[in-house]
């Protein structure tokens, strides 16, 4: 037994990470990736600290809220569907009766000072500040799942964001809507024995749906990257059923909880709405992980073998790349991208990431971004002239690349052995200055 719990734990934690979809059936493919997605879902998730994004997020949700719903509101009453705003707001927060006729009750009156001149000019400063805090705030999050260093500019954060919140309204009225029909069909429906039952099913269905909706459309927009709406629809479904069901076990605890309430009092519905700030919070980032990790999967293949690479493979696998984008460059054909390279020649994508990074910081490689019709693909391109690329070359600039400034003594004490290396590099070279890239 203990053998084979040993053989399982190599298999999963190194053994899949070297099986390429090429080298198993389609069905074992996708069970192979589904175990994939899930650990590094569950790895990301410990290392990238989730919880604590979660509670910062929450803290920012309670700064923000009643700024962000009088924005809402504010829109719905120019729309005039306020009330039913209204109703919406009160069963997506089922259980917090408290909390929602006490936010409901800032908003009021927040929307009433917009009316005085003072609030209108610094208010709004300050509302739009809020909001835009937020929302700036969710999206560092998804960009550091997503390992994204850009963030928008400040003018597509203005227009992103309050299209949204303009949209928002719309969706929930139109949402509404939809289940006030389906509910109006069931009524009439109640004499047919099989569709009765269909449609009593799809309008239960329809808080899943929304809530499907309203997941994948945050993993899909947040994130200043392009995300693939398969991955982000499957993140969606997993993490929206996870919110639902969360909400129906706090729902059914508030019974339990009540009990206390004569304890706390009505103190109890701020600690209760946090907990569930923080809970929600944590199911949509979590999602989130799960979205970046199914749709970067070949990231993570030979994760072990591509950190622990001895210095002649990495030094053979830049000089491969190196030798087929001279090549390229000689026939005047399309240029490599990175996945190309990875898919045509069997090297793993994170692996060709580092070396062509490499490449760019010892100057012998540039990157262009394509006007493509369908993506912006970032091509390599040569940065000198091919006919002086030779592998000297390439081995000398790998080996200097890097600092060197340090105090070792290398020119008395150490003499010997710098002069040692310098004369091996130097017999090491000479035999390979004749050899250029493009014609290995």
């Amino acid at each position: 037994m203990n053998e084979k719990i040993k053989r399982l734990w190599t298999f999963v934690t190194y053994d899949i990470w070297r099986i390429t979809e090429n080298e198993v059936s389609r069905g074992r493919s996708s069970i192979y990736f589904i175990i994939k997605t899930s650990i590094i879902s569950i790895r990301r998730f410990t290392q990238d600290r989730i919880m604590n994004k979660a509670s910062a997020l929450t803290y920012s949700t309670l700064l923000s809220i009643v700024p962000i719903l009088a924005i809402i509101f504010a829109i719905a009453r120019g729309f005039g569907f306020s009330n039913l705003m209204e109703n919406e707001f009160r069963g997506g927060l089922e259980g917090q009766s408290v909390a929602v006729e006490a936010l409901l009750q800032m908003v009021d009156s927040y929307l009433s000072h917009t009316k005085s001149g003072v609030f209108i000019g610094i208010g709004l400063v300050m509302l739009l500040w809020t909001v835009i805090n937020l929302v700036s705030n969710i999206e560092i999050t998804f960009n550091r799942i997503w390992e994204v260093k850009k963030g928008r500019s400040i003018y597509r954060k203005i227009t992103d964001y309050f299209s949204m919140f303009l949209l928002l309204p719309l969706l929930i009225v139109i949402s509404s809507g939809l289940s006030i029909f389906m509910s109006t069909m069931v009524k009439y429906m109640d004499d047919f024995v099989i569709l009765a039952p269909i449609l009593k099913f799809l309008v239960r269905l329809i808080p899943f749906v929304l809530t499907w909706l309203m997941f994948t459309g945050l993993y899909v927009f947040m994130p200043n990257t392009k995300v693939k709406l398969k991955y982000a629809l499957i993140s969606g479904v997993i993490a929206g059923s996870a919110y639902q069901a969360f909400q129906y076990l706090y729902i059914g605890s508030q019974i339990w909880v009540s009990k206390y309430n004569a304890i706390y009092g009505s103190f109890a519905a701020i600690p209760l709405f946090l907990l569930w700030l923080q809970i929600s919070w944590t199911i949509c980032l979590f999602g989130a992980e799960l979205t970046y990790a199914g749709q970067n999967i070949k990231n993570f293949n030979f994760e072990k073998d591509t950190k622990n690479i001895s210095r002649r493979y990495r030094d053979f696998i830049c000089l491969l790349i190196m030798s087929l984008i001279c090549k390229r460059f000689e026939h005047n054909e399309k240029p490599y991208t990175a996945e190309q390279i990875s898919l045509e020649h069997q090297i793993p994508i994170r692996l060709v990431h580092q070396v062509l990074y490499q490449l760019q910081e010892i100057h012998l490689i540039h990157e262009v971004v394509t006007e493509d019709s369908k993506s912006n693909a970032a091509v390599f391109l040569p940065s000198m002239d091919i006919n002086q690329m030779n592998v000297a070359l390439l081995l000398d600039r790998l080996d200097t690349y890097g600092s060197e400034d340090f105090k070792v003594d290398r020119d008395k004490e150490f003499h010997g052995q710098w002069a040692a290396l310098m004369h091996a590099k130097e017999e090491y070279y000479r035999s390979s200055s004749k050899i250029l890239l493009k014609d290995l």
